[in-house]
Protein backbone atom coordinates (compact mmCIF):
# COMPACT_ATOMS: atom_id res chain seq x y z
CA UNK A 1 0.00 0.00 0.00
CA UNK A 2 1.86 3.08 -1.25
CA UNK A 3 -0.56 5.99 -0.80
CA UNK A 4 -2.17 6.27 2.63
CA UNK A 5 -3.89 9.60 1.92
CA UNK A 6 -7.31 9.54 3.47
CA UNK A 7 -6.78 6.22 5.22
CA UNK A 8 -7.76 5.78 8.86
CA UNK A 9 -5.23 5.97 11.66
CA UNK A 10 -5.24 2.24 12.40
CA UNK A 11 -4.61 1.50 8.72
CA UNK A 12 -1.69 3.93 8.74
CA UNK A 13 -0.29 2.22 11.82
CA UNK A 14 -0.27 -1.14 10.08
CA UNK A 15 0.74 -0.03 6.58
CA UNK A 16 2.80 3.08 7.30
CA UNK A 17 5.99 1.06 6.98
CA UNK A 18 5.48 1.01 3.25
CA UNK A 19 4.83 -1.81 0.77
CA UNK A 20 6.27 -5.30 0.94
CA UNK A 21 9.95 -5.71 0.10
CA UNK A 22 10.13 -5.76 -3.73
CA UNK A 23 12.80 -8.49 -3.79
CA UNK A 24 11.62 -10.96 -1.14
CA UNK A 25 8.00 -9.95 -0.58
CA UNK A 26 8.64 -9.52 3.15
CA UNK A 27 5.80 -7.58 4.76
CA UNK A 28 8.06 -6.38 7.59
CA UNK A 29 10.99 -4.04 6.81
CA UNK A 30 14.21 -6.02 7.24
CA UNK A 31 16.76 -5.27 9.93
CA UNK A 32 19.82 -3.86 8.20
CA UNK A 33 22.86 -4.15 10.47
CA UNK A 34 25.49 -2.78 8.07
CA UNK A 35 27.63 0.03 9.46
CA UNK A 36 28.81 1.17 6.01
CA UNK A 37 27.50 0.98 2.45
CA UNK A 38 29.30 0.42 -0.89
CA UNK A 39 29.47 3.34 -3.29
CA UNK A 40 29.34 3.32 -7.09
CA UNK A 41 32.56 5.24 -7.44
CA UNK A 42 33.69 8.06 -5.16
CA UNK A 43 30.61 9.98 -4.13
CA UNK A 44 28.29 7.50 -5.85
CA UNK A 45 26.05 6.99 -2.82
CA UNK A 46 23.12 4.64 -3.44
CA UNK A 47 21.02 6.10 -0.65
CA UNK A 48 23.07 5.28 2.43
CA UNK A 49 26.69 6.01 3.24
CA UNK A 50 27.43 5.38 6.93
CA UNK A 51 25.02 4.06 9.57
CA UNK A 52 25.28 7.06 11.89
CA UNK A 53 24.08 9.26 9.05
CA UNK A 54 21.40 6.87 7.85
CA UNK A 55 20.26 3.26 7.95
CA UNK A 56 17.47 1.54 5.97
CA UNK A 57 15.72 0.22 9.08
CA UNK A 58 15.90 3.64 10.73
CA UNK A 59 14.68 5.35 7.57
CA UNK A 60 11.63 3.05 7.49
CA UNK A 61 10.84 3.87 11.12
CA UNK A 62 11.29 7.60 10.58
CA UNK A 63 8.94 7.58 7.61
CA UNK A 64 6.38 5.51 9.52
CA UNK A 65 6.27 7.70 12.64
CA UNK A 66 6.30 10.90 10.58
CA UNK A 67 3.27 9.53 8.73
CA UNK A 68 1.46 8.91 12.03
CA UNK A 69 2.17 12.46 13.25
CA UNK A 70 1.25 14.02 9.90
CA UNK A 71 4.79 15.40 9.55
CA UNK A 72 6.98 16.00 6.53
CA UNK A 73 10.13 14.94 8.41
CA UNK A 74 10.96 12.45 11.15
CA UNK A 75 14.16 11.81 13.10
CA UNK A 76 14.83 8.83 15.35
CA UNK A 77 17.13 9.12 18.37
CA UNK A 78 18.64 6.75 20.91
CA UNK A 79 16.37 8.01 23.71
CA UNK A 80 13.62 10.51 24.38
CA UNK A 81 16.09 12.79 26.14
CA UNK A 82 18.45 12.62 23.16
CA UNK A 83 15.57 13.81 20.97
CA UNK A 84 14.79 16.59 23.44
CA UNK A 85 18.45 17.55 23.60
CA UNK A 86 18.55 18.00 19.83
CA UNK A 87 15.57 20.34 19.90
CA UNK A 88 17.03 22.40 22.76
CA UNK A 89 20.32 22.64 20.85
CA UNK A 90 18.50 24.55 18.11
CA UNK A 91 18.42 27.48 20.54
CA UNK A 92 21.30 29.95 20.61
CA UNK A 93 23.06 31.04 23.82
CA UNK A 94 20.91 33.67 25.48
CA UNK A 95 17.66 32.38 23.99
CA UNK A 96 14.81 31.85 26.43
CA UNK A 97 12.56 28.77 26.67
CA UNK A 98 9.36 28.42 28.67
CA UNK A 99 8.68 24.97 30.12
CA UNK A 100 5.76 23.53 32.11
CA UNK A 101 5.85 23.88 35.87
CA UNK A 102 5.04 20.16 36.11
CA UNK A 103 7.15 18.76 33.25
CA UNK A 104 8.90 15.41 33.33
CA UNK A 105 11.82 15.58 35.74
CA UNK A 106 14.36 14.44 33.17
CA UNK A 107 13.32 17.22 30.80
CA UNK A 108 13.71 19.84 33.50
CA UNK A 109 17.09 18.40 34.55
CA UNK A 110 18.29 18.49 30.94
CA UNK A 111 17.19 22.10 30.52
CA UNK A 112 18.38 23.47 33.86
CA UNK A 113 21.54 21.45 34.45
CA UNK A 114 22.83 20.93 30.90
CA UNK A 115 21.51 23.69 28.66
CA UNK A 116 21.16 26.55 31.15
CA UNK A 117 24.88 26.46 32.10
CA UNK A 118 25.65 26.65 28.37
CA UNK A 119 23.63 29.85 28.03
CA UNK A 120 20.00 28.85 27.48
CA UNK A 121 17.64 30.78 29.73
CA UNK A 122 14.93 28.58 31.21
CA UNK A 123 11.77 29.41 33.14
CA UNK A 124 8.92 27.14 34.19
CA UNK A 125 5.32 28.32 34.14
CA UNK A 126 1.79 26.94 34.30
CA UNK A 127 1.15 26.61 30.56
CA UNK A 128 -2.56 26.03 31.14
CA UNK A 129 -2.76 29.68 32.25
CA UNK A 130 -2.28 31.88 29.17
CA UNK A 131 -2.05 35.01 31.32
CA UNK A 132 0.82 33.43 33.26
CA UNK A 133 2.54 32.51 29.99
CA UNK A 134 2.22 36.08 28.73
CA UNK A 135 3.57 37.41 32.03
CA UNK A 136 6.60 35.08 31.87
CA UNK A 137 7.38 36.04 28.25
CA UNK A 138 10.66 37.80 27.52
CA UNK A 139 11.90 39.62 24.42
CA UNK A 140 14.31 36.71 23.87
CA UNK A 141 11.76 33.91 24.30
CA UNK A 142 12.29 31.62 21.31
CA UNK A 143 10.64 28.35 22.33
CA UNK A 144 7.65 27.12 24.33
CA UNK A 145 7.97 23.53 25.47
CA UNK A 146 4.59 21.85 26.00
CA UNK A 147 3.64 18.59 27.65
CA UNK A 148 -0.02 17.65 27.45
CA UNK A 149 -1.03 15.67 29.38
CA UNK A 150 1.85 16.52 31.68
CA UNK A 151 3.96 14.03 33.58
CA UNK A 152 2.93 13.16 36.27
CA UNK A 153 0.13 15.59 37.19
CA UNK A 154 -1.76 15.11 33.90
CA UNK A 155 -2.48 18.80 33.40
CA UNK A 156 -3.86 19.76 30.00
CA UNK A 157 -2.47 22.56 27.84
CA UNK A 158 -4.48 24.17 25.04
CA UNK A 159 -2.07 23.49 22.16
CA UNK A 160 -3.81 25.72 19.61
CA UNK A 161 -3.98 28.66 22.03
CA UNK A 162 -0.31 28.34 23.02
CA UNK A 163 0.70 28.12 19.36
CA UNK A 164 -1.28 31.23 18.48
CA UNK A 165 0.34 33.19 21.34
CA UNK A 166 3.87 31.92 20.63
CA UNK A 167 3.77 32.35 16.86
CA UNK A 168 2.44 35.87 17.18
CA UNK A 169 5.54 36.63 19.28
CA UNK A 170 8.03 34.82 17.05
CA UNK A 171 8.65 31.62 19.04
CA UNK A 172 8.37 27.97 18.07
CA UNK A 173 6.28 25.44 19.95
CA UNK A 174 7.47 21.93 20.78
CA UNK A 175 4.91 19.42 22.09
CA UNK A 176 5.92 16.31 23.99
CA UNK A 177 3.25 13.91 22.72
CA UNK A 178 4.53 10.86 24.60
CA UNK A 179 1.49 10.42 26.87
CA UNK A 180 -1.19 11.00 24.22
CA UNK A 181 0.60 9.54 21.18
CA UNK A 182 -0.50 10.39 17.64
CA UNK A 183 -3.36 7.91 18.13
CA UNK A 184 -5.08 10.36 20.49
CA UNK A 185 -3.59 13.76 19.67
CA UNK A 186 -2.14 15.48 16.59
CA UNK A 187 -0.15 18.53 17.78
CA UNK A 188 1.16 19.52 14.34
CA UNK A 189 -2.40 19.81 13.06
CA UNK A 190 -3.10 22.13 16.01
CA UNK A 191 -0.22 24.43 15.05
CA UNK A 192 2.83 23.00 16.82
CA UNK A 193 6.19 23.29 15.07
CA UNK A 194 7.63 20.02 16.35
CA UNK A 195 6.56 16.93 18.24
CA UNK A 196 8.89 14.92 20.46
CA UNK A 197 8.45 11.40 21.83
CA UNK A 198 10.08 8.95 24.10
CA UNK A 199 9.45 5.95 21.84
CA UNK A 200 10.40 3.84 24.85
CA UNK A 201 6.83 4.37 25.99
CA UNK A 202 3.63 3.85 24.00
CA UNK A 203 5.13 3.82 20.52
CA UNK A 204 7.40 0.89 21.42
CA UNK A 205 4.80 -0.34 23.87
CA UNK A 206 6.48 -3.48 25.25
CA UNK A 207 9.17 -2.32 27.74
CA UNK A 208 11.91 -3.76 25.53
CA UNK A 209 13.47 -0.74 23.79
CA UNK A 210 14.75 2.77 24.53
CA UNK A 211 14.36 5.45 21.88
CA UNK A 212 13.22 8.95 20.96
CA UNK A 213 11.71 10.74 17.99
CA UNK A 214 11.20 14.23 16.57
CA UNK A 215 8.55 15.00 13.96
CA UNK A 216 8.22 18.33 12.18
CA UNK A 217 7.04 20.00 8.99
CA UNK A 218 9.03 23.16 9.83
CA UNK A 219 11.72 23.12 7.15
CA UNK A 220 14.39 25.15 8.96
CA UNK A 221 13.85 23.22 12.18
CA UNK A 222 14.09 19.96 10.24
CA UNK A 223 17.42 21.04 8.76
CA UNK A 224 18.76 21.85 12.22
CA UNK A 225 17.59 18.57 13.77
CA UNK A 226 18.92 16.54 10.84
CA UNK A 227 22.33 18.17 11.24
CA UNK A 228 22.36 17.58 15.01
CA UNK A 229 21.21 13.97 14.65
CA UNK A 230 24.22 13.24 12.45
CA UNK A 231 26.71 15.53 14.20
CA UNK A 232 26.07 14.31 17.75
CA UNK A 233 25.39 10.70 16.77
CA UNK A 234 22.71 9.88 19.35
CA UNK A 235 20.97 7.50 16.97
CA UNK A 236 19.24 4.18 17.63
CA UNK A 237 20.58 0.90 16.38
CA UNK A 238 18.68 -1.05 13.72
CA UNK A 239 17.23 -3.59 16.15
CA UNK A 240 15.91 -0.79 18.37
CA UNK A 241 14.31 0.77 15.29
CA UNK A 242 12.72 -2.57 14.40
CA UNK A 243 11.20 -2.91 17.89
CA UNK A 244 9.66 0.58 17.83
CA UNK A 245 8.44 -0.06 14.31
CA UNK A 246 6.79 -3.30 15.41
CA UNK A 247 5.15 -1.58 18.37
CA UNK A 248 3.78 1.24 16.23
CA UNK A 249 1.82 -1.23 14.11
CA UNK A 250 -0.47 -2.04 17.05
CA UNK A 251 -0.57 1.48 18.53
CA UNK A 252 -4.19 2.25 17.62
CA UNK A 253 -5.48 -0.96 19.15
CA UNK A 254 -3.40 -0.67 22.30
CA UNK A 255 -4.37 2.95 22.96
CA UNK A 256 -8.05 2.02 22.82
CA UNK A 257 -7.50 -0.60 25.54
CA UNK A 258 -5.24 1.61 27.64
CA UNK A 259 -7.81 4.42 27.58
CA UNK A 260 -10.79 2.18 28.36
CA UNK A 261 -9.04 0.50 31.30
CA UNK A 262 -7.80 3.85 32.63
CA UNK A 263 -11.41 5.06 32.64
CA UNK A 264 -12.39 2.08 34.80
CA UNK A 265 -9.45 2.69 37.15
CA UNK A 266 -10.28 6.39 37.49
CA UNK A 267 -13.91 5.53 38.31
CA UNK A 268 -12.76 3.21 41.08
CA UNK A 269 -10.36 5.74 42.55
CA UNK A 270 -12.65 8.77 42.42
CA UNK A 271 -15.04 7.16 44.91
CA UNK A 272 -12.47 5.46 47.15
CA UNK A 273 -12.21 6.78 50.73
CA UNK A 274 -8.42 6.29 50.77
CA UNK A 275 -7.99 8.64 47.79
CA UNK A 276 -8.19 12.42 48.12
CA UNK A 277 -7.69 13.41 44.45
CA UNK A 278 -7.68 11.70 41.06
CA UNK A 279 -6.00 13.16 37.99
CA UNK A 280 -7.20 11.76 34.66
CA UNK A 281 -8.32 14.11 31.88
CA UNK A 282 -11.35 11.97 31.05
CA UNK A 283 -13.02 12.88 34.34
CA UNK A 284 -15.50 15.79 34.02
CA UNK A 285 -14.04 17.12 37.28
CA UNK A 286 -10.57 17.49 35.73
CA UNK A 287 -9.87 21.22 35.18
CA UNK A 288 -8.61 20.54 31.66
CA UNK A 289 -11.36 18.11 30.66
CA UNK A 290 -13.07 20.34 28.11
CA UNK A 291 -9.81 21.20 26.35
CA UNK A 292 -8.74 17.54 26.38
CA UNK A 293 -12.08 16.52 24.88
CA UNK A 294 -11.59 19.08 22.13
CA UNK A 295 -7.98 18.26 21.17
CA UNK A 296 -7.78 14.56 21.99
CA UNK A 297 -9.72 11.61 20.58
CA UNK A 298 -9.27 9.67 23.84
CA UNK A 299 -7.92 10.38 27.29
CA UNK A 300 -5.02 7.94 27.53
CA UNK A 301 -3.79 5.29 29.90
CA UNK A 302 -2.07 7.40 32.56
CA UNK A 303 -3.80 8.01 35.91
CA UNK A 304 -2.34 9.80 38.93
CA UNK A 305 -3.89 10.03 42.38
CA UNK A 306 -3.12 11.36 45.82
CA UNK A 307 -3.53 9.13 48.86
CA UNK A 308 -5.04 10.06 52.20
CA UNK A 309 -2.40 9.61 54.87
CA UNK A 310 0.47 11.35 53.07
CA UNK A 311 3.73 10.08 51.65
CA UNK A 312 4.02 6.90 53.68
CA UNK A 313 0.53 5.83 52.70
CA UNK A 314 1.42 6.42 49.04
CA UNK A 315 4.59 4.35 49.40
CA UNK A 316 2.59 1.59 51.08
CA UNK A 317 0.10 1.44 48.21
CA UNK A 318 2.98 1.19 45.73
CA UNK A 319 4.47 -1.72 47.67
CA UNK A 320 1.23 -3.75 47.94
CA UNK A 321 0.11 -4.14 44.33
CA UNK A 322 0.48 -7.55 42.69
CA UNK A 323 -0.69 -7.02 39.10
CA UNK A 324 0.66 -3.48 38.86
CA UNK A 325 4.47 -3.74 38.84
CA UNK A 326 6.44 -1.23 40.89
CA UNK A 327 8.77 0.25 38.27
CA UNK A 328 9.67 3.41 36.41
CA UNK A 329 8.69 4.11 32.80
CA UNK A 330 5.21 3.79 31.32
CA UNK A 331 3.18 3.10 28.22
CA UNK A 332 3.72 -0.64 27.82
CA UNK A 333 1.37 -3.61 27.82
CA UNK A 334 1.94 -4.32 31.53
CA UNK A 335 0.53 -2.03 34.21
CA UNK A 336 3.05 -0.09 36.28
CA UNK A 337 2.81 1.84 39.55
CA UNK A 338 5.33 4.33 40.90
CA UNK A 339 5.90 7.05 43.46
CA UNK A 340 7.05 10.02 41.32
CA UNK A 341 8.52 12.00 44.22
CA UNK A 342 10.94 9.19 45.08
CA UNK A 343 11.41 7.80 41.57
CA UNK A 344 11.03 9.56 38.19
CA UNK A 345 10.82 13.09 39.62
CA UNK A 346 13.37 12.89 42.43
CA UNK A 347 15.70 15.14 40.41
CA UNK A 348 13.28 18.11 40.70
CA UNK A 349 12.81 17.94 44.47
CA UNK A 350 13.05 21.42 45.95
CA UNK A 351 12.25 23.17 42.64
CA UNK A 352 9.05 24.66 41.25
CA UNK A 353 8.51 21.30 39.51
CA UNK A 354 8.48 19.26 42.72
CA UNK A 355 5.50 16.87 42.84
CA UNK A 356 3.28 16.13 45.87
CA UNK A 357 4.76 13.55 48.21
CA UNK A 358 1.44 11.70 48.43
CA UNK A 359 1.16 11.25 44.64
CA UNK A 360 1.01 7.84 42.96
CA UNK A 361 1.25 7.46 39.17
CA UNK A 362 -0.26 4.55 37.26
CA UNK A 363 0.47 3.39 33.75
CA UNK A 364 -2.59 1.29 33.03
CA UNK A 365 -1.76 -1.67 30.82
CA UNK A 366 -3.84 -4.06 28.74
CA UNK A 367 -4.53 -6.78 31.33
CA UNK A 368 -8.10 -7.76 32.20
CA UNK A 369 -9.60 -4.59 33.72
CA UNK A 370 -11.26 -6.58 36.52
CA UNK A 371 -7.85 -7.82 37.69
CA UNK A 372 -6.49 -4.27 37.74
CA UNK A 373 -9.42 -3.02 39.78
CA UNK A 374 -9.15 -5.90 42.25
CA UNK A 375 -5.43 -5.28 42.65
CA UNK A 376 -5.84 -1.56 43.36
CA UNK A 377 -8.72 -2.28 45.70
CA UNK A 378 -6.68 -4.64 47.86
CA UNK A 379 -3.67 -2.29 47.84
CA UNK A 380 -5.80 0.63 49.05
CA UNK A 381 -7.65 -1.45 51.68
CA UNK A 382 -4.61 -3.02 53.33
Amino acid sequence: MDDLTGRGFATRCVHGAGPADPVTGAVVPPISVASTFAQDGVGGIRGFEYARSGNPTRAALEAHLAELEGAAHGFAFSSGLAAEDALLRTLAPGDHVLMPSDAYGGTVRLALQVHAPAGTRVDTVDLSDLAAVAAAWRPDTRMVWVETPTNPLLAIVDIAAICELAHRRGAVVVVDNTFATPALQQPLALGADAVVHSTTKYLGGHSDVVGGFVATSHEHLAEQVAFLQNATGAVPGPFDCYLVHRGARTLALRMERHSASAAAVASLLIDHPAVIEVRWPGLPSHPGHEIAARQMSGFGGMVSFRVAGGEQAALDVCSRTQVFTLAESLGAVESLIEHPGRMTHASVAGTTNEVPADLVRLSVGIEDPADLLDDLGQALRA
